[in-house]
């Protein structure tokens, strides 16, 4: 669904991108990780045309995303941190989105909406809400419309243990549907059962992108967390890591640690 060739990004002297190439497909949970300033939120930014490229090219089910906007109505996002109005209601938020996207309530996805309770909040102003309850409504958003493809960063953060994993539980449903899901984290415990592949950045390059399966095979590690460790401690210390996959993915799945 999405082709990233040869990215390249520069905020003056930092290269928050550099020569980045990926691919991911239909029924991908893929978690992008590393240390901060490492290249994930430029990535998801310029997936969603946040963020312009210096170089290389991002295509969207085989279309460039270059001037475009319209694909973004098959992407839904949440974001670290939401920004909504102080001044409005939660229903308010969520009615105001609706209506800028269009939607018709029939096509709509509102299983979150009553999993997080927001039925019984909707009276309350945005300035009043802590930050669990604000990331609450971001996933209420990003699942809202149905997408093809969920981008969600840090999406557990500032949530409750019970909230976090029906937000979790949410992510199998839809992953199970076949959709596209890219996720950052700095929790790899919330993303071992969630996890299809791994892809990790260090200082705009990456390293690392392989399946969690072939990851824990070649470690003989059962834990995503600790099968990472080891994979990144072979990097520290001598310099290499499993060949990146890109266009090539059933030969990248080959390569072996």
């Amino acid at each position: 669904m999405i082709t990233i060739k040869n990215l390249h990004k520069k905020f003056k002297k930092l290269h928050a991108l550099n020569d980045v190439s990926a691919s991911f497909s239909r029924g991908q949970v893929v978690s992008l990780i590393g240390p901060n300033g490492s290249g994930k939120t430029t990535l998801i930014k310029s997936i969603l045309g946040i963020v312009k490229p210096d170089a290389g090219s991002i295509l969207f089910a085989g279309k460039s995303i270059d001037k475009q906007v319209a694909y973004r109505d098959n992407i839904g996002y949440m974001p670290q941190i939401g920004r909504y109005p102080d001044n409005m209601k939660i229903g308010q938020v969520i009615e105001m989105v609706k209506n800028i996207r269009n939607h018709k309530d029939g096509t709509l996805d509102d299983e979150l909406f009553f999993d997080f309770k927001m039925d019984e909040m909707q009276d309350k102003n945005m300035r009043s809400l802590s930050g669990g309850t604000r990331q609450k409504v971001s996933a209420v958003l990003a699942f809202l419309f149905n997408p093809d493809v969920l981008i969600l960063d840090e999406p557990t953060a500032g949530l409750d243990p019970l909230a976090s994993e029906i937000l979790k539980d949410k992510i199998i449903k839809e992953k199970k549907k076949g959709k596209l899901i890219l996720i950052t984290s700095h929790v790899l415990s919330d993303l071992d059962e969630l996890t299809t592949d791994v892809m990790y950045l260090q200082d705009g390059k990456l390293h690392l992108y392989q399946t969690v399966e072939n990851i824990k095979q070649q470690t003989g590690e059962t834990r995503l967390e600790k099968a990472i460790a080891q994979v990144m401690k072979r990097y520290l210390k001598d310099g290499t890591a499993t060949i990146p996959m890109t266009e090539n993915r059933e030969a990248d799945y080959a390569k072996a640690i």
